[in-house]
This record gives structure tokens, C-alpha cells and sequence, in this order.
């Protein structure tokens, strides 16, 4: 007899799931393959190092130079996404990537490249996949339903491990057979199939009724965002950590290959495919470990079993044992990425997903870039194995950040709430026109007092993660029952944004905080001009008028903020 209780698995859960829908299938397709040829210019990259130089920092200075444009750019790349295009982005960054890798096999063929030629070029090619990636990812919820994300998720995940368990494989023969030149011609044709795929997705853009927000704007509000959103925060954090700790696998592969298994090229791309498969299996469980574990404790798995093999892959002078501790490490290495990857989709509402999929991407990468240097630097002083060993203890250690930063709990996306109408205005106002004080006045029983001043401290926060500043929450001292809830806002138009931010959530922590009011009267909102002659254009005689056009507003009953 079935449990009642226990909810039938829906078709959404699957891990195929968004397969089943023709542009995520397509551009998935693609991906797969672009993946193959970055993996496989890695080697040929990698290994090219190895043959000009003996000095293990200028070997782990590949992976820094190929990581390092994400935690330089990917702010930029992540509000440039969510303010343009995001399929037009991504087709701007693939043809970086690809000028980039075409430059890099000209100047191979050429026998033209020297160690920092060969870092400068990967350097090209990492920020093309630096601005394609929070594109390509804030995307994936435009490409699917929102009940299949987190497999979405873990399917791009799986897109780059199922390259990375053949593709170093692959990569290590060709560049033992016929060389680095054609490992990096291949990584150039491959570009091409992705590009069609974006060329033929006919992305459907929801239209905003207001304009977009600059450049250097769009990146204040990302930052300010994620400031004042703590789960975004910790998963950040996280990530940073997990990152530059086990990255040391990674880097010090080229030199575990040929140092600790005396093995060449061919060696190395069995040891990088051992890793990826390990990584697919470790994707393709992911969608069952967030069923029967916590975020928290999924996390603590992972780095407790992947400092383990990290110790293991030091200790091993045998390939087959090598092997078999990589297959470990690669799954518990993509399967925390892949958890910390859902929870900041899932925390991020639409208007910002580009930029916190950004900030995530610099925090994962930027902690894998910086660290390599030093894992590099590491061996040069101590030793592969003493490197890696370090790392496994570093790795084994780093469960105890949960102590102070847990990870959140994250079942479903932040959904966004309706569009409001615009409040009533009777000032002609520009969009410029401002700063804008927004003043809510409560009023609440005395004994509600501490529960309603724990609600407003979240509150708070939502206000802010959305573009208000200077907000207070004061007690009238002659009215206890009274409450004055201050904030600010830049410009009108920032304001309108503002207003529109919220999701469902928050929306709701407002409505609760408007259920303590008490009295016959509603809550009372009040929003007022700070400069009402020296920022208000009485007369439009600029010659950008789109600039300075009056906005046009709808009258709303109700307070509404």
C-alpha cells in the first residue's frame, strides 16, 4: 500500500527533463561541444607550458589566466546580461572567445608562442567565456520552466563534465600524436555549432516600461544586492573557499601526470578525464542528493570526501590508484559546485540573476585563479605531493565555515511579484528628478512592539536589496503606538525600479509587517521630493529629450510602497 503522505515524483524532477524542451536541448548540444574544445586547448596549453618551462608556477599560471577574466569581469559581464540581450551577449562573447582561440592556433602554427604569449591569448579566451557566462546561465530560466531549473542546473553542469571526462583524453592523443596546433584549431571549429544554436533560438524578451539602467548603475545595484542578501552572501563565501582550496587538483595536474607518475601528455588527458568522469557522475547525483540531504550537509560530504582523494591522488605513484581517487574528487568537486550553482539561482530574483550568477562565477573563479599562483609557488618551494597534501587538509578543515556561515535553506526560486502601477503624482517629475524620501507610518499595539521591530529588521534588507538607502524605522516617544519607517530613493526613476524589485516573499515579509497596524485608518505613505525646484525640469529645453522626458503615472489607491 503507498504512503499517502509521500508526493508521486513528477516528471519535472528528472534529470532530462529539460532536455525535452528545443532550445535548451540545442544550445546544450552545442555547449557540449564547446566545452570539448576549451578542454582540449587546455591541454594542448597546459602541456605547451610544460615543454617551454620547468617552473611549476608558470605551469599553474595556465589555469590562472583562463580563470582569472571571471573575477575580473564577470560584475560587468553579469549587469551587461540582465541589461541587454542576453542571447546577443552571449553570440558577442563567443566571438571573442573565438578570435582569441583563432589567434592562439595561427601563432602556434606559426611556432611564433612564448610562455606569455600563451598566457596573454588564454587570457583572451577566458574573458570571452567570462562575459558569456552569466548570459548563457541567467538565460536557462527563459529556456525552461521554473520546476525544472535545478535540473537545468546540474545539466549544464554535466555539459561541461561529459567534455571533461573524454575531452582531456582526447586532448593528451592529438597533442601527442600531431601536437598543439591542432588542439587548438579544433577548440576554434568547435566555437561554431554554439553560435548557430544561440543564432537560432528565437528568444521571446518580456518588455520593460522602463529603460534600462546604465552600465555603472546596474553594477551599484548588483553589488548593493547581494550586500544585503545574506544567503547570496554565504553561498558566495562557500564557494570562494571551496574553490581556491580544491583547486590545487586541478592546477598541479600537468605536474602529477609527469612528476608523481612519470607519465607524459597522454598520461595527463587520462588523469583530467578520470576527474571529469567522476565530475558527471557526481552531476548526475546531485539531483538525489538534494533530495535526501540538506544544503549543508551535502557540502560537508563533498569537502570531507574530497579532501580524502586529494590525499590519496599525493600519496599514489600508480596511475590505476591515481585514477580511481580523481574519479572521487571530480564528483564531489561538481557536485558542490553544482548545489552552490542552484542555491544562488534559486536566491536571485529575475531582475538580477545575470549579476549574482556573475558574482558568483568571480567568487568561485576568482578563488581558484589567485590560489593557483600559490599553489603554484607551493610546489616550487615544497613539492607536488606536499602542495596537494595541504590542500587535502585545508579541504577536510573547511566543513567548520558552517559553524558560522550554514548554508541556506533553498527549495524553490524567488518568484516575481506583479507589476505595481505607479503611485499618484500631481509634480511634473523627470526621471532624474529626486532624491526621494519615502516615509510609512505604522501604528501598533505597545505589546506587538518587539515582534513587529523583528519583522522590519528583514524588511530592512529588502528595502535596500532593492535600491533604497538611509533607511531608519523610529518610535514616536509622545505616541508609542506610532512608527515612522524612513528611506530613500536616488531618482524617481530609481524609485519606479524599486518599486517592481520585490518578489512574491517579499511582498509578503511587507504584508506582515502591514498587519500589525492597528486604527480605522490605513497605513499612511508619504513620498516627497528632497529637491523640489533644483532637480525638476519645468520646461524641457534639452537637446536629449528622451533623457529628461516627463514620465507618465497612473493614480493607485492604498499605500503601497
Amino acid at each position: 500500500m503507498s504512503n499517502p503522505r509521500k508526493p508521486k515524483a513528477s516528471s519535472a524532477d528528472g534529470i532530462t527533463a529539460p532536455l525535452r524542451h528545443i532550445t535548451f536541448r540545442r544550445v546544450w548540444l552545442a555547449s557540449v561541444l564547446s566545452n570539448l574544445g576549451m578542454l582540449i586547448q587546455g591541454v594542448g596549453a597546459a602541456w605547451t607550458m610544460t615543454q617551454m618551462t620547468s617552473s611549476a608556477d608558470k605551469v599553474a599560471l595556465v589555469q590562472t589566466a583562463l580563470m582569472l577574466p571571471v573575477m575580473l569581469i564577470s560584475m560587468p559581464a553579469g549587469a551587461i546580461a540582465d541589461m541587454y540581450d542576453r542571447r546577443v551577449v552571449a553570440l558577442v562573447a563567443l566571438s571573442i572567445a573565438l578570435a582569441g582561440a583563432s589567434a592562439l592556433t595561427t601563432l602556434a602554427w606559426f611556432d611564433l608562442i612564448v610562455p606569455n604569449l600563451l598566457l596573454l591569448l588564454c587570457f583572451v579566451v577566458g574573458c570571452g567565456m567570462a562575459l558569456m557566462g552569466p548570459a548563457w546561465q541567467s538565460s536557462v530560466n527563459e529556456q525552461v520552466p521554473s520546476e525544472t531549473l535545478p535540473a537545468a542546473v546540474a545539466l549544464n553542469g554535466i555539459s561541461y563534465n561529459i567534455a571533461r571526462s573524454v575531452g582531456p583524453a582526447i586532448g593528451g592523443v592529438i597533442v601527442a600524436t600531431v601536437g598543439a596546433v591542432a588542439a587548438f584549431a579544433l577548440n576554434s571549429v568547435l566555437f561554431l555549432p554554439l553560435i548557430v544554436a544561440l543564432f537560432l533560438w528565437r528568444r521571446v524578451a518580456t518588455p520593460s516600461r522602463l529603460p534600462p539602467e546604465k552600465l555603472g548603475r546596474a553594477m551599484v545595484s548588483g553589488v548593493r544586492y547581494i550586500a544585503n542578501s545574506p544567503s547570496i552572501k554565504v553561498v558566495l563565501t562557500r564557494s570562494m573557499v571551496t574553490g581556491g582550496i580544491g583547486g590545487a587538483i586541478t592546477a598541479l595536474m600537468p605536474l602529477v601526470a609527469r612528476d608523481l607518475l612519470q607519465g607524459g601528455a597522454q598520461t595527463y588527458g587520462i588523469m583530467l578525464g578520470a576527474f571529469g568522469l567522476g565530475a558527471v557522475i557526481g552531476a548526475i547525483s546531485t539531483t538525489e542528493v538534494r533530495k535526501r540531504m540538506s544544503g549543508e550537509a551535502a557540502i560537508r560530504a563533498c569537502a570531507l570526501s574530497m579532501g580524502g582523494a586529494t590525499a590519496a591522488v599525493a600519496l599514489s605513484h600508480e596511475p590505476v590508484l591515481t585514477a580511481a581517487a580523481l574519479v572521487l574528487a571530480g564528483a564531489c568537486w561538481i557536485m558542490a559546485g553544482t548545489l552552490l550553482n542552484i542555491a544562488v539561482q534559486l536566491s536571485a530574483p529575475r531582475w538580477v540573476a545575470g549579476r549574482s550568477l556573475a558574482a558568483y562565477q568571480a567568487a568561485g573563479s576568482g578563488g581558484i585563479a589567485v590560489c593557483s599562483w600559490g599553489w603554484g609557488h607551493l610546489t616550487d618551494a615544497a613539492g607536488v605531493e606536499t602542495a596537494l597534501l595541504v590542500s587535502a587538509g585545508l579541504m577536510a578543515a573547511s566543513p567548520l565555515i558552517g559553524l558560522w556561515l550554514r548554508m541556506p535553506r533553498i527549495n524553490a526560486r524567488s518568484q516575481d511579484a506583479e507589476m505595481l502601477a505607479d503611485p499618484e503624482v500631481r509634480l511634473a517629475l523627470t526621471g532624474r528628478s529626486g532624491p526621494l524620501v519615502v516615509e510609512i507610518e505604522y501604528r501598533v499595539a505597545q505589546e506587538n512592539a518587539r515582534a513587529f521591530h523583528n519583522v522590519m529588521q528583514e524588511v530592512q534588507l529588502s528595502r535596500k536589496r532593492n535600491g533604497g538607502y538611509g533607511w531608519s524605522i523610529a518610535r514616536d516617544i509622545a505616541d508609542p503606538e506610532l512608527w515612522a519607517e524612513r528611506y530613500h530613493c536616488p531618482t524617481w526613476l530609481e524609485y519606479l525600479r524599486h518599486r517592481n524589485r520585490s518578489t512574491q516573499s517579499e511582498r509578503a515579509m511587507e504584508q506582515r509587517a502591514m498587519a500589525f497596524h492597528i486604527g480605522p485608518n490605513p497605513v499612511r505613505v508619504r513620498r516627497m521630493l528632497e529637491r523640489p525646484f533644483g532637480s525638476v525640469r519645468w520646461k524641457d529645453d534639452s537637446p536629449d529629450r528622451a533623457a529628461n522626458e516627463v514620465l507618465t503615472v497612473t493614480s493607485t489607491p492604498g499605500g503601497t510602497t
